[in-house]
């Protein structure tokens, strides 16, 4: 039988633990977006993907007169449905489909962001990412007590201020680790 979650690791960064194989999450920084008993669904926030923001909105038939729009990188967040977009950003306005990840935290994959975007009308902080990272009922939490991930609460400024290269460095720094010291196998006592 899975483990079910004690609790919500909703609004959660997991943390790569050094010793993670996966290449999708090697050195990575998620943000739990949904966790209940079915599953969890995240998005790294530290991958970049081989994009820019103006091929995928050419792929959309989207227009933009911004250049830096258009050379904004894509981040690859997670192996899960690689084709589908994602935009993480701050702005409570409602679009077609967007989920709230908690107030100044949202998450859209509609069209219309984008749009908003192109015609510089969209969100004053975002990312924009394709695929997403998922787990199974119990398997997150299984991989918790593996210490493959450690949390930590989210925080906007880690997600759209720290740059890209050190937000793994900065969230395990946050914990009050040295990153230096962190192992990269697991035990349990």
């Amino acid at each position: 039988m899975p483990l079910q979650p004690a609790h919500s690791l909703c609004e959660q960064f997991l943390i790569a633990m050094p010793a993670m194989a996966d290449p999708h999450f090697s050195r990575g920084v998620a943000l739990l977006c949904q966790h209940d008993a079915q599953g969890a669904m995240g998005l790294v926030v530290n991958r970049l993907s081989e994009y820019c923001l103006g091929d995928v909105l050419g792929q959309m038939g989207i227009e933009t007169d911004s250049l830096a729009l258009a050379r904004r990188p894509v981040l690859a967040g997670g192996p899960v449905n690689p084709e589908r977009g994602f935009v993480l950003h701050d702005d409570p306005r409602s679009f077609d489909s967007t989920l709230v990840v908690r107030d100044g935290l949202y998450v859209t994959t509609s069209r219309d962001i984008l749009e908003a975007m192109a015609r510089d009308d969209g969100p004053a902080r975002s990312l924009v990412m394709l695929g997403c990272a998922g787990w199974e009922a119990g398997q997150l939490e299984s991989e918790i007590l593996d210490n493959a991930w450690l949390t930590l609460e989210a925080s906007e400024d880690l997600i759209f201020s720290e740059p890209l290269e050190s937000r793994w460095q900065a969230a395990v720094a946050r914990l009050g680790v040295d990153p230096g010291r962190l192992t990269d196998y697991a035990g349990h006592a």
